[in-house]
């Protein structure tokens, strides 16, 4: 039988790594909800782009998602223009957060660091796009494999296709 020793900070190291993996999400407290985002890992993007939409529209906080950025403030600019942008800007700043710290790090690399949270998003959609054709396979099949039980009539069988 083999014995290793393990020095207390290996340990800990190990201990935290697996912990980071087992709970690949990011917490958020939204009005006393607690709203979980997955942490992107290449494949469950789709998802991902939910929970960040979803926790950015609760919170308040998507204009940025939604709206590209005015022009600059002038001299000129009104109290309502200085209102919007102050709310984009506060906007922006907590939505490209979320976004970062909801990446694994290994991914981050070769992703735009100054940019909006619209841009960092479209990005990301570019280089995970999910094939339309994904969802597609299983209910087709399903369909594929249905088969006439014998159970109920034709029309009955039509009629759970048609609403599969």
């Amino acid at each position: 039988m083999c014995a290793y020793t393990v020095s207390s900070d290996t340990l800990f190291a190990l201990i935290v790594l697996i912990l980071y993996i087992i709970d690949l999400t990011v917490t958020f407290s939204v009005n006393n909800n607690m709203v979980t985002i997955e942490v992107l890992t290449r494949s469950n993007f789709k998802k991902w782009k939910e929970d960040i939409e979803f926790t950015m529209e609760m919170t308040d906080v998507d204009l940025s998602l939604v709206m590209d950025k005015h022009g600059d403030l002038t001299i000129t600019s009104t109290e309502d223009e200085k209102i919007v942008h102050a709310s984009w800007m506060k906007s922006n700043r907590i939505c490209l957060l979320s976004m970062r710290r909801s990446i694994l790090d290994h991914l981050k690399s070769g992703m735009p660091t100054d940019c909006t949270a619209k841009k960092l998003m479209s990005a990301i959609s570019e280089r995970y796009r999910v094939s339309s054709n994904a969802n597609i396979g299983s209910p087709l099949q399903v369909l594929f494999n249905m088969k006439y039980d014998g159970n109920g009539g034709v029309r009955d069988y039509v009629i759970r296709m048609v609403d599969y």
